[in-house]
């Protein structure tokens, strides 16, 4: 990923979204030639030179002062997960050869997989880079997919989620999930630009999916949290869950659950499912390393 495309594409992006009445500035009756502010007012909003915010915009994103960036993330409202994206396109790591986390295996601890597995009535899964799913326990593949019985490449959330019609028949909002992912994809690629699996699964995933060209064009950053998912389950039907997102001491993982209201339909539904995954024999076994 060109860094300075990125950077370019992102600015103009968040200017296009933002409205001149939506920071204070008078509404106007004339058509605007495009949509959203123009670089002088955001310029003047963020009490710099227009020519300054420009070469900016151009993807010249060296130099550009702390005190700067931050301003100009006020005037477009960036989200936190927008405002970190921006920094890193200012500051890129440095690249190289001995750079990027592309090339190490994605592993979790083994203690940590004997904790997915112990947490019985509550799917639960590890992703890693670019999205791979590289851990997950038994209920959680009953719930979501088979991940042991995917082609390695397929174990990623994002290609399931473009590709897979039965992962696409399980989100209730499934405009709503994809967005999430392709927010969360970006955000991976500001952060290692120079993997090439991850420009080969973006690749891919342009070419044959025209809803993920047109999210990925959107430029939406989007980093995962908690919130609430409506699913529909061939086995056990509709489920209203909850999801948390945590961070293990591995930075490069996340670990996500879902859970259902105690006493809720949704929580008879995943006991339902449990005893159907122990039942169908639904394989809980993570991949080895060599498999990722």
């Amino acid at each position: 990923m060109d860094q300075r495309t990125e950077l370019s594409e992102f600015l103009r992006s968040r200017r296009a979204r933002l409205r001149p009445e939506d920071v204070g500035l008078p509404g106007t009756t004339t058509r605007r030639r495009v949509p959203g502010l123009r670089r002088e007012e955001l310029a003047q909003l963020a009490g710099v030179s227009t020519a300054y915010y420009t070469r900016l915009e151009q993807g010249h994103g060296e130099n550009v002062s702390a005190s700067v960036l931050e301003a100009i993330a006020r005037v477009l409202r960036l989200s936190p997960a927008e405002r970190s994206h921006l920094l890193r396109l200012t500051r890129p790591a440095k690249r190289g050869p001995a750079r990027g986390a592309a090339g190490r295996p994605q592993r979790v601890r083994p203690a940590f997989q004997q904790l997915l597995d112990a947490m019985d009535g509550v799917p639960a899964y590890v992703l890693g880079r670019r999205l791979d799913v590289i851990a997950w326990n038994r209920l959680a593949a009953a719930l979501l997919g088979d991940f042991a019985a995917m082609a390695p490449e397929r174990r990623n959330m994002a290609w399931l989620v473009f590709l897979d019609p039965a992962t696409q028949g399980l989100y209730s909002d499934w405009e709503g999930k994809a967005t999430d992912v392709v927010g969360s994809l970006r955000l991976d690629a500001g952060r290692d630009p120079d993997d090439p699996r991850l420009a080969s699964l973006i690749g891919e995933l342009s070419l044959k999916s025209a809803d993920f060209r047109r999210l990925w064009a959107a430029h939406g950053i989007q980093d995962k949290g908690y919130g609430a998912k409506e699913l529909h389950h061939p086995v056990v039907g509709p489920l209203s869950l909850r999801y948390e997102t945590m961070r293990p001491a591995d930075a490069e993982q996340e670990f996500v659950s879902y859970h259902a209201e105690p006493g809720s339909t949704s929580a008879e539904s995943l006991r339902l499912l449990a005893s159907w995954a122990a039942s169908e024999s639904v394989c809980p076994d993570s991949p080895t390393p060599a498999e990722r």
